[in-house]
């Protein structure tokens, strides 16, 4: 996340999105019928979404009735929750851009997360390990923030225990902090027409940046933990937020080229 107050395009966010190589999903688009409004990926194994973008309703998280918003999931680390009545964490993100109150949820029935929220006025995020912990909410600095499957900045007060993933999230998050603070800052105003121009010096670092995908410090990684299941990035979504609304770049992981690319019509 950039967060850049006097900036035409004050808040930009870049989520790339890891999994297991054979979990289905969908590219963005308008999956649910009972909330036409929300755009996002589609997980096709449990119905929800990874990051939803859509218009606030009244009586939601703070910001302005109808203000351009995206909600993003991270697995956390924590406390899962009891089997028989384990709720979908890709449900939240539709909640959050339609306005609704994480923290009203029964919040024992899902395993940890963290949910960044985002809009033109700030980032929010929202931080649960799970069964007797408590629900975390933390606004982000201006500046560059990285939030990791250990929370913002990996400083969550559930983290994992693994040496080698915490190793992996800190290879990644010190290179890429590193590069963004050289790099050039984007304004990608709705104007644009490529996502090379909105985009600039960002591109080629969010393609990549030439690391090979199994880089301890790879952004757009693939990962074999001795299991025989692949983990991966499978996606990648480039958020900026000014006062012509939300702008939503979208592109398979990793990306081969230019017209891997495309703009996803959102709030």
């Amino acid at each position: 996340m950039s967060i850049e107050p006097s900036s035409a395009v004050p808040v930009l966010v870049l989520a790339v999105r890891d999994e297991y190589a054979g979990r289905r999903w969908a590219p963005p688009g308008r999956h649910w019928p009972a909330q036409p409004s929300a755009v996002g990926g589609l997980d096709l194994v449990a119905g929800g979404t990874w990051l939803a973008v859509g218009s606030a309703g009244a009586g939601g998280e703070a910001g302005a009735v109808g203000e351009a918003v995206a909600a993003c999931l991270l697995n956390g680390f924590g406390t899962l929750a009891p089997a028989q009545a384990r709720q979908s964490r890709g449900e939240l993100p539709l909640l959050a851009v339609r306005g609704g109150r994480i923290d009203r949820l029964d919040l024992d029935r899902y395993d940890p997360f963290h949910l960044v929220v985002a809009r033109a006025s700030g980032v929010r995020v929202l931080s649960w390990g799970g069964s007797g912990s408590r629900l975390a909410e933390l606004d982000l600095p201006t500046g560059l923030s990285v939030v990791l499957n250990d929370g913002p900045e990996g400083m969550a007060e559930n983290r994992t225990a693994s040496e080698r993933i915490r190793s992996l999230m800190g290879a990644r998050a010190a290179r890429f902090r590193a590069r963004f603070e050289t790099a050039a800052r984007p304004e990608p105003l709705p104007d644009a027409v490529s996502t090379g121009e909105a985009w600039g010096a960002w591109l080629p670092i969010v393609a990549g940046d030439g690391l090979p995908l199994d880089d301890p410090a790879a952004l757009v990684q693939r990962r074999e933990f001795g299991d025989g299941r692949i983990w991966g990035s499978s996606s990648i979504s480039l958020l900026a937020f000014g006062p012509a609304g939300v702008r939503y770049d979208f592109g398979p992981a990793p990306v081969e080229g230019d017209g891997d690319w495309r703009r996803v019509e959102a709030a």
